[in-house]
């Protein structure tokens, strides 16, 4: 599969990486409706770990199934699908092949009580990702949690290992934890911050949320004002966090967050596009909607990638 001359610039902002990495981020890149584009539409199903099988799936009992999931990313030209272990392991024969895969290799979970740490236990291996064909692995970061420190250092020596094998890896980066208020989980100020954290950390594909216009830190609400950095819309917040991820040399997506009308996903990619993101990591608003709602909010969402919308 030849490289567009768009594919082909992003990854040579990879240097000194191994030619398996270029060539699983040349897979996920090329792969789907928006392939070559330089936009990506990403399935993630991990959130039947975090928020328990009822409040994932029920809205769309089929969902249950994992080949649901490896079906519909598949059926809706999508660029990869993300998930645990135990989820990709139910289909990779089924769907060998058919879709580059990201094998999510560490979870929280919502029983855990209010004191706990925030944390996430690893649950997967690169080896794991090796054996199902998966083209990069997926690791959560909570920047502001005391457990930060370890969740850094977890995650380099399982970048190092992947990398030595061919595996890009990808950096779910969530401000949350005791030095984090919950307005500042979304602030702009921290949304940018993380995506940074993320970058220094050899993510080769970034995730954060889209951000608000609240600024958190004091120091940094200082910087942004003497350098008059614009925060005024979703656009321009989206550019400041792909400035942050090493002025656009790293592939950044943003999460599609909590359930919601199909007008406002369709804003925030459009708010994603003109900022110069590269996409969507979007999951309880496709899966949680009928199979054929979906497939029909994802066609448009691939038109408003493509600028046709």
């Amino acid at each position: 599969m030849k490289a567009t001359r768009t594919v082909q610039k992003i990854l040579a902002n990879y240097e000194g990486e191994t030619p398996g990495v270029k060539a699983n981020l040349h897979r996920i890149l090329m792969n789907g409706k928006l392939g070559g584009t330089g936009k990506m539409i990403i399935l993630p199903v991990d959130q039947g770990f975090e928020h328990g099988p009822a409040r994932s799936f029920a809205p769309n009992p089929p969902a249950y199934d994992p080949h649901y999931h490896y079906q519909l990313a598949i059926d809706a030209g999508l660029n990869a699908y993300a998930a645990p272990l135990g989820p990709l392991e139910a289909g990779a024969d089924t769907f060998a092949g058919q879709i580059p895969t990201i094998l999510k290799v560490n979870s929280a979970n919502s029983l855990m009580s209010d004191t706990a740490g925030k944390n996430q236990a690893i649950t997967g291996s690169v080896e794991d990702a090796l054996r199902l064909g998966c083209s990069a692995i997926g690791f959560t970061v909570y920047p502001g949690s005391d457990m930060a420190l370890d969740m850094f250092e977890e995650i380099v020596e399982m970048r190092r290992e992947a990398a030595a094998l061919g595996i890009a890896t990808v950096i779910w980066s969530y401000p949350r934890g005791e030095a984090i208020t919950k307005e500042g989980e979304t602030a702009v100020d921290v949304a940018a911050y993380a995506a940074h954290i993320a970058a220094l950390l050899g993510a080769h594909i970034i995730k954060v949320k889209l951000s608000t216009d609240h600024l958190m830190q004091k120091e940094a609400k200082a910087a942004f004002e003497k350098a008059n950095i614009d925060i005024s819309t979703q656009a321009a917040r989206v550019a400041e966090c792909v400035r942050s991820s090493f002025n656009g040399r790293r592939l950044i997506v943003f999460s599609g967050g909590a359930s919601k009308g199909a007008d406002a996903v369709y804003d925030d990619a459009r708010a994603i596009r003109d900022g110069g993101g590269n996409g969507s990591i979007i999951g309880r608003n496709s899966f949680q909607r009928s199979r054929e709602d979906a497939l029909d909010m994802l066609g448009k969402l691939v038109d408003i990638y493509k600028g046709k919308a």
